[in-house]
């Protein structure tokens, strides 16, 4: 049974940061960060495979991503937020993504959400 359940979201004012955090059942092969804008624009952040991490371009320099292996979570700090990165941010996780383990991965499986409103 896959469970991701993202945690860390809140409101916060413009130049602030975040860390959001994803409590996984387990860690998988490729796992990454994305969001979904109020106008329902999907946007890859961040993804980590056992061979690479990447970043989506457009937030290259804000976003750190990291496992914290004693609480197994997967989480993602985010710096400098501006009203526009008011979304709601998911985890996702995929066993069999391989070499395509990518920030716009199309994720086999993910978490419920958390929002985040910058202000």
């Amino acid at each position: 049974h896959v469970q991701l359940v993202e945690s860390g979201g809140g409101s916060v004012r413009a130049g602030g940061s975040l860390t959001l955090y994803c409590a996984a059942s387990r860690f998988f092969p490729c796992m990454g960060w994305f969001r979904q804008t109020p106008g329902n624009r999907r946007e890859g952040l961040a993804s980590m495979s056992a061979s690479s991490v990447k970043y989506a371009d457009s937030l290259a320099g804000r976003l750190y991503i990291y496992k914290h292996l004693g609480n197994r979570t997967l989480n993602l700090q985010i710096d400098s937020l501006q009203p526009e990165d008011t979304a709601m941010y998911y985890c996702g996780a995929d066993p069999f993504a391989g070499a395509n383990c990518d920030t716009n991965l199309d994720f086999r499986y993910r978490g419920q959400g958390t929002q985040v409103t910058v202000s």
